[in-house]
């Protein structure tokens, strides 16, 4: 049947789904137990079709998140059946196989009935802050042997069937996690979530009737792969290429983790590193999704369209097509590093819109967890703390900021860390130097200093760009890269540190120290004032003016134009000596 849709209708449909979202995006948020969702917003809210095509997420959902939720929908069809559905079902799973991503990454979601017919299914993805195991926190670590170790595996369960409680799969979770008030009430804000999107929906398909409704979404992604295909037009032909890599896994020192890139419309990550002992595996799309929208639609409302233009070659057995029971606790550790890497490779093809590298890592996680001795309760602290990102070319880059897969996700704020958890944040402060040098500097990492006021255990990331830090484009610098910094009770200095579950007594501190971003450009040609204002801000230090950008400032700050004319022409010497020595 033919429907014809006017301009009105479509535009009013095109902006009222993802209005859908987002409201149940705040729902979620206001309902939510877990800091991690009511304050760092760690989940992304959704409507996907029946052949698992996404309809919309709410904006600032996290990036890679919506890349895997259209898998679940379709293993879900082919397990039960286009009739297995019904009004009143609530399924959860997280499980590896299908799922991708660490257990912790929790998916309810509901099937939305139009006078009986099975429309789509209202989904939430989000982080519970425990599912068993060794899961607390964000994850068991890189080095959990297996998906067992981690946690509870949830397989496409139903928790409610046809309005019905499952009482024994709820006593099952209850009894496995170490804080079900927490998780279960999750569970209900995102089954609240799901609920709140079939009223909507209802309001929708009532007003404009179910015809109108399908034919609406179909011309949306139909417009929305037209306008990504244009962009991609643009560029030259050619097979752009570039790499990366991870120190190391994390269980095998010294044997860094490749990542190789090439493609346009077609993204070939086949040479990237294989399926890893390490829990670095994935089953994901992310990193080339999110590239792909980011380079051809930042802007925009995301859905199936989006991607349709964009093949994804990713060949099972590959680090992020892994073969379950690959353990995958630390998945989301290396998507943020591909997403750069294809960027990087489209840098000779829009040179006027790719920024130099960014941190390119999950963030600056800090996990602290234990039992509070007066009261008796199990506590656990979790932020994710931002990095600094690439320089552009037009202006520098942003500092703080979490990375390109985590939307609009945010560091937790120190005054609730502080009320709801015994410890103490004695300072959040960017890192004077860490973005690299450029006619636009990259933006700042920052130290976050912590004392934890009883005993606890802390959770340590591996330290894992010291060989391949955030890069520099068109002759701009590198940025520093992160790590983590331990000094207990009795020590003078701090010391780096590593681990998960790792012990540590009352009154030790820890700096969670996070990377910063790439410079884009020459050095050189960034204006003399612009540096004079980054060392008045303490972005970057007096000497580094100096080494860096050949900008000699006297003790009042003011600019030594002379010396500072002397400096630039001796590095630009000390280059052309440089340059010459290397071709000899």
């Amino acid at each position: 049947m033919t429907v014809s849709l006017d301009p009105v209708t479509l535009e009013v449909i095109r902006n009222a789904l993802p209005a859908v979202a987002n409201e149940m995006a705040v729902d979620l948020q206001r309902t939510s137990y877990n800091m991690m969702i009511y304050e760092v917003r760690d989940f992304c809210t959704a409507l996907v079709n029946t052949a698992g095509e996404l309809i919309c997420q709410n904006v600032g959902g996290v990036s890679h998140f919506v890349a895997d939720l259209g898998v679940i929908i379709t293993d879900a069809v082919k397990r039960y059946g286009k009739d297995g559905f019904a009004p009143g079902d609530v399924l959860i799973t997280n499980h590896q196989a299908v799922a991708g991503q660490h257990l912790n990454n929790i998916v309810i979601y509901a099937p939305y009935f139009h006078n009986g017919e099975l429309m789509m299914f209202a989904m939430v993805r989000a982080h519970w802050i425990d599912v068993g195991g060794l899961s607390t926190g964000f994850g068991a670590g890189p080095t959990v042997a297996d998906p067992w170790l981690e946690g509870l595996q949830l397989d496409q369960l139903k928790m409610y069937e046809a309005g019905k409680l499952n009482e024994t799969l709820y006593r099952v979770l209850k009894d496995n996690i170490r804080f079900p008030e927490s998780s279960l009430g999750d569970m209900k804000s995102q089954m609240a979530a799901c609920r709140l999107a079939a009223r909507r929906m209802d309001e929708l398909f009532a007003k404009y009737g179910r015809d109108t409704m399908l034919a609406a979404i179909a011309r949306i992604f139909e417009e929305t792969e037209a306008k990504c295909r244009n962009v991609v037009s643009q560029l030259a032909d050619g097979v752009y290429e570039a790499q990366s890599a991870l120190d190391e896994d994390g269980v095998t020192p010294g044997e860094p983790v490749p990542i190789r890139v090439k493609g346009t419309m077609t993204i070939d990550l086949s040479d990237c590193s294989q399926e890893r002992r390490a829990a670095l595996n994935s089953r994901t799309f992310a990193g080339a999704r999110v590239a792909y929208k980011a380079l051809t639609g930042p802007l925009d409302p995301v859905n199936e369209g989006s991607f349709r233009a964009l093949k994804v070659i990713i060949p099972e057995g590959n680090i992020m097509m892994a073969r379950f029971p690959a353990p995958m606790s630390s998945w989301s550790v290396i998507v943020p590093m591909v997403v750069d890497t294809i960027v990087a490779a489209l840098a000779p093809a829009m040179p006027q819109r790719v920024p130099a590298g960014h941190h390119g890592l999950l963030g600056g996680t800090v996990v602290f967890f234990g039992v509070h001795p007066q009261t008796k309760r199990r506590f656990v602290v979790q932020s994710i703390e931002g990095g600094g990102w690439g320089g552009r070319p037009f202006e520098d880059g942003e500092s703080a900021t979490v990375s390109v897969c985590q939307g609009d996700v945010r560091n937790g704020s120190i005054e609730g860390i502080e009320l709801k958890c015994p410890v103490l944040v004695e300072a959040r402060a960017l890192r004077t130097d860490s973005g690299g040098a450029g006619k636009y500097r990259g933006g700042l990492g920052i130290d976050m200093r912590v004392r934890n006021l009883v005993d606890g255990k802390w959770n340590f990331e591996l330290v894992k760009r010291t060989q391949c830090p955030p890069w520099g484009l068109w002759g701009g610098n590198a940025g520093e890269y992160g790590t983590y910094l331990l000094r207990e009770p009795g020590e003078r200095e701090f010391a780096a540190a590593r681990g998960v579950h790792r012990p540590v007594t009352v009154g030790s501190e820890v700096i969670v120290r996070t990377g910063g971003g790439g410079g884009w450009g020459d050095p050189l040609e960034r204006d003399a004032n612009a540096v004079r204002a980054d060392v008045q801000e303490e972005f970057i230090s007096a000497r580094a003016a100096r080494d860096h950008y050949g900008v000699v400032l006297r003790e009042d700050h003011s600019i030594d134009h002379a010396a500072t004319e002397r400096a630039r022409e001796a590095l630009r010497s000390a280059r052309g000596t440089a340059q010459q020595g290397a071709k000899a």
